[in-house]
């Protein structure tokens, strides 16, 4: 599994590339993007972040994941 730290370049990678769509696209975006392709342990893993404080995450990557976190059910951790 990816440490927090990795998963925090890679979730402000993803917002990097929404940027120039604006705010009310990118956030959507973001969360959209983390919904079809991160794993769910990669997602509790960041959820789990979150939780903690969400260092390092920024604005728009933060705003998508609060959102996403809202919306989704994962298995329990295995």
């Amino acid at each position: 599994m990816s440490s927090p730290d990795r998963l925090v370049y890679m979730a402000n990678q993803i917002g990097k590339f929404f940027q120039s769509q604006g705010h009310d696209k990118a956030v959507p975006g973001i969360a959209e993007h983390i919904k079809k392709f991160w794993d769910p342990r990669m997602k509790r893993a960041i959820f789990a972040h979150l939780d903690g404080g969400g260092v390092g995450l920024e604005p728009n990557v933060r705003e998508a994941i609060i959102a996403l976190k809202q919306t989704t059910s994962l298995p329990a951790a295995s």
